[in-house]
């Protein structure tokens, strides 16, 4: 039951593409005459294949499904391990399931840095499958703790699903309707008893489009009613987290019949039973939160925000765990950056693909309250403070001034997006060829420190150079400014 792929693709028509053609660049040291070339492109990612083998040792399975299987692996270079899910391209034929696993990919891109999400490292295509490497996360999921131990007292399933609804309110921020929240979806990350959870499988999520009606039937034990009339938004998240919220205090569902068309029915009803056992040793609290989280009405239905300030979880001894959030992680990397990698993730920003940008746009409009078309520092605040960031005026100040390089007092959209940027958005080369030939003007195939001067003063053009100037040869090469953008990433 417990697979970490659970999705089947069934495709007809195959897809074909075009071979990306590399930008032109300069002959010389910085050029790109040295560089291995592009191996066939891939028809289902768009992107040279690889042998995902000669970078990963593929070891024992973690999980199967009915369209792919879940490795343990290990990364030749560094001896890390990672979980690999293979997807075999035998079923990638359709094209609305193509573009499915693409989106996954986006939204594994797009959730990077978020701390109770699994880590999207990367992904491979080869003549035979799609391959997924994921963070790995050792203490088995949380579907095989719940029946281990039946049910939990009310201060451990506290402690879990505020795990559970940050990420549901993690994602929603984001932009992101997860679809398939189930305890087959969260990984402990180790097996200690209070080690935290994070989301693992997110394809059938998908990005959220303001007024769109959803319509795809979902079939778990955990789908919310209005699936089942082919109308419903985000707030489907929040019901299927009160499932599992339900199942965590008294070890069943809370809709069950003999047939699958019962506990549909049952579903649609919204009868909870809160009263038989073990329910009436239950708090009134818990039960209020299941009771508004579980609301028929997705239109009265609490929100993961709203559920995260309810008086069970606020003072149900739930440990609150101070995290540093994908926004605030961003933007206390970009602060770091030297004023080149800053100046050269803005010309990126500004040139990627409304694709490439989804989510993004939505969590600008969720931090800009008043909808000026600027975040201004109350914003920030508190848009930090909902995604459970434990953080000083001082350093939201600080924050402010870093990504405010304009100085106007208040970030535009352009600065969200450049603060934004991830090591996902520096995987293409022709963006970083762009962006250093936006700095290297006359086209000799390096940055000189002439280049350099409208950065403004000497002491950070100084800065730039001591640091990515390897050779000390005065002047930056294409290479080391690709090391400079890939660092620290």
């Amino acid at each position: 039951m417990g697979n970490w792929f659970t999705k089947t693709y069934e495709y007809e028509i195959p897809i074909t593409t075009e071979p990306v053609q590399r930008p032109p660049f300069p002959s010389g040291k910085g050029s790109l005459s040295r560089r291995a070339p592009a191996g066939d492109v891939g028809p289902v990612l768009q992107q040279p294949m690889v042998d995902v083998r000669s970078l990963f040792h593929l070891e024992r399975e973690l999980g199967r499904g009915q369209s792919g299987t879940t490795y343990l692996c290990t990364e030749r270079a560094t001896g890390l391990k990672y979980a690999c899910k293979s997807v075999s391209k035998r079923k990638l034929v359709r094209r609305h399931d193509v573009d499915d696993i693409r989106r996954e990919i986006t939204i594994l891109k797009h959730l990077s840095g978020q701390p109770n999400i699994a880590e999207f490292k990367a992904a491979f295509e080869d003549a035979d499958s799609v391959h997924l490497v994921m963070e790995f996360c050792s203490g088995g999921e949380l579907f095989d703790r719940i029946m281990a131990k039946g049910s939990y007292s009310e201060r451990q399933a506290a402690a879990v699903f505020r795990d559970i609804i940050t990420i549901v309110h993690v994602c929603h921020f984001m932009d992101v309707m997860h679809r398939d929240v189930t305890p087959e979806n969260f990984l402990f990350t180790s097996a200690a008893e209070d080690a935290p959870l994070k989301a693992i499988d997110f394809g059938l999520s998908v990005f959220i489009e303001e007024g769109k009606v959803y319509k795809d039937i979902l079939g778990t034990n955990y789908v919310a009613p209005e699936v089942l009339h082919r109308n419903y938004g985000k707030e489907i998240d929040v019901w299927s987290a009160g499932v599992i919220l339900y199942i965590l205090l008294c070890g069943s569902p809370p809709f069950w019949a003999e047939t699958e068309k019962g506990a549909f029915d049952a579903r649609l009803v919204g009868e909870l039973d809160l009263s038989s056992a073990p329910w009436p040793s239950i708090s009134e609290s818990a039960k209020d939160l299941i009771r508004k989280m579980m609301n028929t009405d997705p239109q009265k239905r609490i929100t993961a925000v709203q559920a995260l300030e309810h008086p069970w979880l606020k003072e149900g001894g739930a440990a609150n765990r101070p995290i540093d959030s994908a926004l605030l992680s961003r933007m206390k990397r970009f602060k770091a950056m030297n004023k080149l990698k800053q100046q050269a993730l803005k010309v990126i920003a500004e040139n990627l693909s409304p694709e490439e940008i989804k989510g993004l746009t939505q969590m600008f409009n969720n931090l800009d309250t008043d909808k000026s078309g600027t975040i201004i520092f109350e914003e920030l605040k508190e848009g930090l403070t909902k995604l459970g960031s434990k953080i000083s005026e001082a350093e939201v100040q600080e924050l402010m001034e870093a990504v405010d390089v304009d100085k106007s007092g208040s970030i535009d959209y352009t600065e969200f997006l450049t603060a934004m940027m991830n090591k996902h958005n520096l995987e293409k080369e022709e963006d970083l060829l762009r962006a250093f030939q936006h700095f290297d003007k006359d086209n000799s195939g390096y940055i000189t420190r002439d280049e350099l001067e409208r950065m403004g003063d000497e002491a950070s053009i100084n800065q730039v150079l001591d640091e990515v100037d390897k050779d000390k040869d005065g002047r930056i090469d294409y290479e080391e400014f690709v090391d400079m953008m890939r660092k620290g990433n």
